[in-house]
């Protein structure tokens, strides 16, 4: 005779009963290709998408505050971009006067 097993459910199963991903899937084998891009890209390069990815979230954020937040954050982006140009000033004035070593 056959007896019926209880099944037990796994948390790595939805509640749908289907097995959220496949066998290969869970073994790193079947990948999509942009994981696999992602994955062979330069780790400097994945920073710098990273940061632009963010910044693109930012800037379409920063496009739905109010006006009046949004006037005072672009004056505060100004003002932090006029401290950084003034900053570059005097380091390249540094390295100017600093005589070379040796």
């Amino acid at each position: 005779m056959i007896r019926e097993t209880e099944k037990t459910e796994q948390a790595a199963e939805p509640q749908t009963g289907r097995p959220a991903q496949s066998g290969e899937a869970w073994l790193g084998r079947n990948r999509s290709a942009k994981r696999r891009l992602w994955e062979r890209l330069n780790p400097r390069h994945r920073k710098e998408l990273r940061m632009l990815a963010e910044a693109l979230a930012l800037q379409q954020t920063h496009a739905q505050l109010p006006e009046p937040t949004r006037s005072r954050l672009d004056a505060a982006l100004g003002e932090l971009e006029r401290v950084v140009r003034r900053i570059a000033a005097i380091l390249a004035e540094v390295a100017r006067r600093t005589p070379p070593p040796g």
